[in-house]
């Protein structure tokens, strides 16, 4: 028998809104059918406009609320909504907090994990954090423009402040445009592949307010280079490195593979928990300087070390988790699969004089195995996962090594959830996740569980 929905595409209805996706949609149903609506708190009740209707939920959107929630909070500007760069921007900050730790909760419940969660950790200034920008130039208009897509689009919206970003970063995004502007640099045409700049990405030491300014462009030659450089150099006096990264085919990648020096130094430094790191355009490093801290603070408090356990930190990156570990244990053993990111490693753990940790370079499944091979008696493994998760093949080199601890960095609750579950099989039980909030104002949740051996 054919489904029919209860409702059709432009049919207007007026519904109560009953819940959050964990994207921060508001959930409204219609006969048990859900739709999703954008701005839409639990308990308003809206005028709706149905926009797509499928065979399991549909989408709608608000012409007119009928009440405001009484966690509603008013932004700034409307395009940190429409762009994505605030998606939970509308919440008021306690909610937020709230709703991540229930966004675990929801996740533990599906996979029947009887595990605590924790209150979020949050932070005392929730926005201007981000210590780090990407932002595509695109030709708006007939004049070179920064700024951020409207969602689920390649329409670039205009912006110069951009809400959750260092305002040091953002003062430095319309200095290198007005350069642009200044020189007639062709901004990028992404229909036709044309054009020579792309998107300008900054990095900002939020300790030593060093800055790093990448030009990534699609051709090797940039009109007016020097000229452009001179003026970065003049303007933000606080720039110590100028990069370049040519992407000059088609594609979403922001970053090509490889940067090229165009002044100062190939990095930056910063500081975690007293400890200075080198970052360089291709490093990964935690967004949020302030909340970084916390996070390697309860990693630390997680891990339970005495000064006397052997410990491995998988994904390593640059070293940063390695290194706030390592005055708490006896060695640390780092595994990366970047070899830039090793090479990095390596020289922080040199400049802050750490002796006892050693990294290496390849698929920390790989390298696990090869560990366990060895024999290499292990007290606690620290991972910390792309979103994808752990591979199964990792959690079976971790069944058979057997670390008495282990403690999940975790930056998406469903592999969580799922990965929890197939460690449970090998005997690891974790009583509770602390979440902390990395990102503000975006549905993006950071969580730290320790699991121990039955």
């Amino acid at each position: 028998m054919k489904f029919i929905a209860p409702v059709t595409r432009n049919q207007e209805i007026t519904a109560t809104i009953m819940d959050l996706t964990y994207e921060g949609l508001g959930v409204a149903k219609v006969d048990d059918y859900p739709l999703f609506i954008e701005d839409a708190l639990p308990g308003e009740e809206a005028k709706l406009l149905v926009t797509k209707v499928g065979k399991n939920f549909g989408y709608a959107r608000v012409l007119e609320r009928l009440n405001d929630s009484p966690d509603r909070v008013e932004l700034p500007n409307k395009s940190y909504m429409q762009s994505g760069i605030a998606p939970l921007g509308h919440l008021s900050y306690p909610a937020q907090l709230k709703f991540k730790q229930q966004q675990l909760q929801n996740v533990y419940k599906k996979n029947r994990l009887d595990i605590e969660v924790l209150p979020t950790i949050g932070m005392a200034e929730p926005k201007g954090y981000r210590n780090k920008a990407q932002i595509p130039v695109r030709q708006v208009k007939g004049q070179l423009e920064t700024g951020f897509y409207r969602k689920r689009s390649h329409e670039l919206m205009p912006l110069e402040d951009f809400y959750i970003q260092d305002p040091e970063i953002d003062r430095a995004i319309v200095i290198v445009r007005d350069l642009l502007r200044q020189y007639h640099i062709p901004a990028y045409d992404e229909a036709r592949n044309r054009g020579v700049i792309r998107n300008i990405m900054v990095r900002r030491g939020y300790f030593s307010h060093e800055m790093m300014i990448v030009l990534i462009t699609r051709t090797r030659e940039v009109p007016q280079l020097q000229n452009i450089i001179s003026g970065i150099v003049m303007k933000l006096p606080k720039v110590v490195s100028i990069m370049q990264s040519v992407v000059p085919k088609p594609t979403n990648v922001v970053l090509g593979r490889t940067v090229k020096k165009l002044y100062g130094k190939t990095f930056i430094h910063d500081q975690i928990l007293g400890h200075t790191f080198d970052i360089s355009a291709l490093s990964f490093y935690q967004v949020n300087p302030l909340q970084t801290e916390k996070l390697y603070q309860t990693v630390i408090s997680a891990a339970h070390l005495t000064g006397k356990e052997t410990v491995i930190d998988a994904y390593s990156g640059i070293g940063t988790i390695s290194l706030s570990l390592a005055k708490h244990a006896k060695y640390v053993y780092g595994v990366e699969i970047s070899e830039a990111a090793v090479a990095d490693a390596k020289r922080n753990a040199k400049h802050n004089g750490i002796a006892n940790v050693k990294f290496q370079q390849g698929l920390a499944e790989k390298v696990m195995q090869d560990w366990r091979e060895a024999e290499l008696d292990v007290d606690v493994l620290v991972v910390d996962p792309p979103r994808k998760g752990l591979a199964g093949t990792f959690i079976e080199a971790v069944g058979i090594m057997k670390p008495k601890r282990v403690v999940y960095v975790s930056c998406n609750p469903a592999t969580l959830g799922r990965d929890i579950a197939l460690l449970q099989e090998f005997g690891y039980h974790a009583a509770e996740t602390q979440p902390v909030d990395m990102f503000p104002l975006t549905q993006h949740i950071e969580s730290v569980t320790a699991l121990t051996l039955d």
